[in-house]
């Protein structure tokens, strides 16, 4: 069996895409396509072949970016042509050319996996509003689900995500749920008395800074995991470089919480937002360090209450917030204990892989 892995526009070590090339390729054939800022070559290694192409986003100029895009679209459609698989595994679609991957493939009886990493009418140009935005929401509905009639079987990342898109769109396509589980469990040997925000900063943290603000005076310190950056420059953190995933954990399972709350867009219904599991959430609860989670992450929200392994704050209601960490850290063995029940359920193991490799291959 050979699998055809298009990455797109993911990096080589995307920890989503990668992982299942890794898995697909334990007892099978996997062609895998990637972007690269560098000059890499095609090798073959542990049944997998690597198809790096160069590409790199012109943030500054429009025309020529889509003029480009194209370009790099039109390589990835003769591969698609070209190469000789059994399945067509996507992990985006192509910006230029959103269905025609998928009408190849189906016309030359492949079967086709569509792993659906994002909500992507609404991420899609996610920028845009008013009557652009409604417009653009309007032709992207009509292409999904084309996507989705094209292909065979659909992943996605939130039970969330794929029950809301298949009830606007009412189809019935054989799906699996896969979350973007933690690589490893650590044990959390000591914790310090600080609150942690992993990876990279996002926009519109507004009130989570003063409600940063008043948890300092309450004793409390704010530490950046990955990066350094000037949105937090007006409060008292400390921060640590781009470290490698274990060290990272490592430093995270000494934080008495990991705050998860950020906003893409300005509109705080966007469900991309909503419906996200992300990466710092699983790692958070493997590193045995309770989150504390915006309510409007429905996806994440519930799961937190279900398993009492945080706190769901309203960051608009700063001194509610502050009191619900301030109980939570009073009550803290409790948060520790159900999370060290449940973190099985948050890190990827040999029994997950299988799971998802028999959903492909079936």
């Amino acid at each position: 069996m050979t699998i055809f892995i298009i990455g797109y526009m993911h990096p080589k070590y995307d920890k989503r895409v990668y992982r299942m090339v890794k898995s697909l390729s334990k007892k099978n054939k996997v062609i895998y396509q990637y972007i690269t800022n560098k000059n890499e070559e095609e090798y073959f290694k542990d049944n997998i072949k690597y198809i790096p192409i160069k590409y790199k986003i012109n943030f500054e100029n429009k025309i020529k970016e889509v003029k480009s895009r194209g370009k790099f679209d039109k390589k990835i459609i003769q591969l698609i042509r070209e190469f000789e698989y059994d399945i067509l595994y996507m992990h985006h679609f192509l910006t230029t050319k959103p269905v025609l991957p998928f009408k190849i493939a189906k016309k030359r009886n492949k079967k086709i996996i569509y792993d659906i990493h994002e909500y992507h009418p609404e991420n899609f140009l996610n920028n845009l509003s008013g009557i652009k935005k409604q417009i653009k929401e309007k032709v992207l509905w009509k292409i999904f689900e084309k996507q989705l009639n094209l292909s065979d079987k659909l992943i996605f990342v939130s039970k969330d995500m794929q029950k809301d898109i298949y009830q606007k769109l009412n189809i019935h396509n054989d799906y699996y749920i896969q979350k973007n589980y933690a690589e490893i469990s650590i044990q959390s040997k000591e914790k310090i008395k600080e609150i942690s925000f992993v990876g990279k900063i996002n926009r519109n943290l507004e009130d989570e800074k003063e409600i940063l603000k008043k948890l300092i005076q309450k004793g409390f310190k704010f530490r950046i995991i990955g990066m350094e950056s000037e949105y937090f420059k007006d409060i008292p953190h400390d921060y640590t470089k781009f470290l490698p995933y274990e060290d990272m954990m490592k430093e995270l399972s000494k934080s008495l919480f990991s705050l998860i709350s950020f906003n893409t867009v300005k509109n705080r219904n966007y469900k991309n937002d909503i419906f996200s599991l992300p990466n710092k959430y699983y790692d958070s609860i493997a590193a045995e360090t309770p989150v504390i989670v915006k309510n409007t992450f429905i996806s994440m929200a519930k799961e937190v209450e279900k398993y009492n392994i945080g706190i769901v704050i309203n960051p608009k209601n700063i001194d509610e917030s502050v009191d619900k960490i301030i109980k939570a850290y009073e009550n803290y063995e409790e948060l520790l204990e159900n999370i060290r029940k449940y973190k099985h359920e948050f890190v990827w193991t040999e029994e997950k892989e299988k799971e998802f490799v028999n959903f492909v291959l079936s």
